[in-house]
């Protein structure tokens, strides 16, 4: 009968965290005694409680792996909405800001014949919240919370 020793150059698979574990390797070694203590009549029980914390392990690592690779993910797609496109001409960027104030002349002159400056005020007032607003739609951290990317990662 062929006995299997923890101590021997065993290669448990290509990850190398298994093999060189030192409480998987406590853990296999615990296994390997018990049997010898045991005996045959309870290689099954054995094995399968085994097998249960290297299948434990084996989720373990595979979570963290797949929660870093998530959290790497948010990270670059939150750093690329902080940036302006490269794709972005200064026309797109610029553009929206250079019409609105184009149209600011017409809307004085309307709001100020009408209700006087009470109007113009008002018209100004919109004309500087929806630029804001284009603003910070554009550069979330203008807001200082990080803006769309940081709720992401909350939630």
């Amino acid at each position: 009968m062929n006995t299997l020793d923890p101590r021997d150059d065993v290669h448990l698979g290509e990850d190398p965290g298994l093999g060189t574990d030192p409480d998987f390797r406590k853990d296999l070694d615990a296994t390997v005694r018990a049997r010898g203590e045991l005996g045959d009549a309870y290689d099954s029980a054995l094995v399968d409680s085994f097998l249960e914390k290297v299948e434990r392990r084996i989720d373990d690592t595979v979570d963290r792996r797949v929660r870093r690779q998530l959290a790497e993910r948010q990270m670059a797609a939150a750093r690329e909405t902080r940036r302006p496109k490269s794709s972005d001409s200064w026309a797109e960027r610029y553009g929206f800001a250079l019409i609105t104030l184009v149209m600011a002349i017409p809307l004085s002159a309307i709001a100020g014949a009408l209700a006087g400056l009470a109007g113009m005020v008002v018209t100004w007032i919109g004309i500087i919240g929806v630029n804001a607003v284009q603003a910070v739609r554009l550069n979330p951290e203008l807001l200082g919370r990080g803006g769309p990317a940081r709720s992401a990662e909350n939630g």
